[in-house]
């Protein structure tokens, strides 16, 4: 299999010691048919004060990025772009591989002739490998094309599914109208969506919004 095409700006490295770099910082990967990923990471290195404490163990992660911009394709059409100041890799001692993103995380989706039909941003993420699918935290708000928005403090990316959800509060603002509930069922885009237990409405004007 091919390597990923990747460009990486790293200090005080020679040309040989970039390729074995870039083969170690393991890809962070969605399952979009065959993915090309290029990653754009300015400063790759391993710090032993990042420390994630797993029950009684503390772990250290296996690779580390910051300033991470990373593009998904599909037959050369761009899916996906996600932003991160920073990226934490972990693969061993714990039960599933993850990437946990602790300062924050901005995703940017595209339809399939390239335009931008929803993002995605939130202060914390954290990314399963093995299940493909992603947690983002507090101060999460998505936006469809259309304007709506959807806030809450937790939710769920299913990347198999290209469905996220939520089980706590949430609050969605429309032109017309603010819903609150419990729960959420959505498409990736934000299209198509379900509060599944609304406690609120409010009518709004357009100057209100």
């Amino acid at each position: 299999m091919a390597l990923p095409l990747i460009t990486v700006g790293l200090k005080n490295l020679s040309t040989i010691n970039l390729i074995l770099t870039m083969r170690a910082f393991k890809p962070f990967y969605i399952s979009i048919g065959t993915i090309l990923i290029i990653l754009l990471i300015t400063g790759c290195e391993t710090n032993r004060d990042e420390v994630m404490a797993i029950g009684k163990k503390k772990i250290m992660p296996s690779q580390t990025g910051k300033d991470i911009t990373m593009l998904y394709t599909d037959s050369a059409l761009l899916k996906i772009r996600l932003e991160a100041p920073q990226m934490l890799m972990y693969d061993k001692g714990i039960k599933e591989p993850m990437t946990i993103m602790p300062k924050g995380l901005y995703v940017v989706f595209f339809d399939g002739k390239g335009k931008e039909t929803s993002t995605l941003k939130a202060n914390y993420g954290v990314r399963y490998e093995t299940s493909r699918r992603m947690e983002a935290r507090y101060n999460v708000e998505v936006v469809n094309a259309t304007g709506e928005k959807l806030n809450t403090e937790h939710l769920v990316w299913d990347e198999n599914t290209k469905q996220i959800t939520s089980d706590v509060f949430v609050k969605i603002t429309t032109a017309k109208e603010i819903i609150m509930g419990k729960g959420l069922r959505s498409n990736q885009d934000f299209t198509e969506y379900e509060i599944l237990e609304v406690t609120g409405t409010l009518r709004v004007e357009d100057n209100q919004l």
